[in-house]
């Protein structure tokens, strides 16, 4: 019985601060300033002031623009989207490509081998062979026939042999061209039975569908690349926040695996059909910065956002978002109601004012006051440390009451 009286009495002895402060008795230099109906004040002595590192300051007014919230992925369009195939067709000899894998424009992608490319190199140098000996007896042939000793049977057939060769041999050579084969290297006598593929464009891996060893016919996708230089968002919108929604309009997105880094694009092409789900797709050019580029860093094509499009401007009172608080489903920001002096000791005081929120741009949002006879932009607004005093508040209100 004895140890629970003294922890009584040390419980009250240690409350007693608290109840101190936590009263405000009115005292002239409130009367003074106008505050002694803030019965409820929140109160700091001065060591609690300087640890909540408290900065106040006057409302602001900012461009706030109206937004709507939409969803959407990163994506290119589609000519940054490149498929790798060989024409002819061949089985896989070498590829060290894996999905993601960076690329530079002109490198080694995948080396495919065919019987049929030695083939076609065989052709193309027999038919030069025949180039030389079809070209003499054609100009042979026509002098005969401008001297009338060759009949016109036999000079259009000579031209006929040569000017077919000919075509042949362009024909061959674009052949040679179009699977990866140099036809001077050929020319020089230099075979090859294996073609290798290199990267059109830098970019990335985007997906390998094949290994080494296997065939792959002409219709078949050996890789794709990715050229992640032109990315844009690729929003939904449904029909009826369509009218809202015009080119140059200014977009926020944010990854859904870093909510909190938020990038700036910009409206550059509305879709005009309608989708089953009753949506319209959206386009955005993401917008440059400080710098002469784009920053796309962790930026991958098919990655899901959320963005949010900026519909209207409007000017309105502004607070930063750490200087508002939410507690029981509302929202409130403190005013500083001055200093008193009490007990040799100078207490700050703050009053707790509810608010409506607005839209929030930039971590800025649009409040105003519930109480409309009080003028907001009168008032000195704590802009940060305003968590600290909502824990003062309750703890004082949980702790007593006046």
């Amino acid at each position: 019985m004895k140890n629970t009286f003294i922890k009584t009495i040390s419980a009250i002895l240690f409350l007693l601060p608290a109840l101190q402060y936590g009263c405000t008795v009115p005292n002239s230099q409130e009367e003074e300033h106008g505050h002694d109906e803030h019965e409820e004040a929140i109160e700091l002595t001065t060591a609690q002031f300087e640890r909540a590192h408290i900065v106040t300051g006057k409302i602001e007014k900012r461009n706030i623009g109206s937004e709507l919230k939409v969803n959407g992925i990163i994506d290119v369009p589609p000519q940054s989207n490149i498929s790798i195939n060989m024409p002819y067709g061949g089985f896989v000899k070498y590829t060290d490509m894996l999905p993601g894998t960076a690329v530079k424009k002109g490198q080694f992608l995948v080396s495919i081998e065919n019987p049929e490319f030695i083939q076609f190199q065989q052709e193309y140098l027999e038919s030069l062979a025949n180039r030389a000996y079809l070209d003499e007896e054609y100009k042979r042939q026509e002098h005969l026939y401008n001297e009338k000793v060759a009949s016109a049977k036999s000079y259009q057939q000579a031209k006929s042999l040569y000017l077919a060769n000919e075509a042949k041999l362009k024909t061959m050579e674009a052949r040679l061209k179009m699977i990866g084969i140099n036809p001077k290297k050929v020319e020089g006598g230099k075979i090859s039975e294996a073609v290798n593929l290199y990267a059109p464009v830098s970019g990335s891996i985007r997906e390998v569908y094949t290994n080494v060893g296997k065939y792959i016919g002409p219709q078949d996708v050996i890789m794709d690349i990715t050229n992640s230089d032109d990315l844009h968002v690729e929003l939904t919108v449904y029909e009826n926040d369509i009218p809202k929604i015009k080119t140059g309009q200014r977009i926020r997105f944010a990854l859904s695996n870093d909510p909190t880094n938020w990038r700036e694009a910009e409206v550059f092409l509305v879709g005009t059909s309608v989708r089953e789900n009753r949506s319209v797709t959206v386009h955005g050019h993401l917008q440059y910065h400080d710098t002469d580029t784009v920053d796309q860093s962790g930026l991958v094509p098919g990655m899901y956002i959320s963005a949010r499009i900026e519909t209207a401007m409007h000017e309105v009172w502004a607070l930063p978002e750490e200087a508002i608080v939410r507690f029981g489903g509302q929202y409130f920001v403190f005013a500083a109601l001055g200093e008193k002096q009490e007990n040799g000791q100078t207490v700050h005081q703050y009053e707790m004012l509810e608010i409506e929120k607005g839209e929030t741009e930039d971590g800025y949002s649009h409040v105003t006051l519930i109480d409309d006879t009080q003028e907001i932009s009168a008032l000195t607004l704590v802009k940060q440390g305003a968590f600290t005093l909502l824990a003062k508040s309750k703890n004082t209100e949980s702790g007593h009451h006046h």
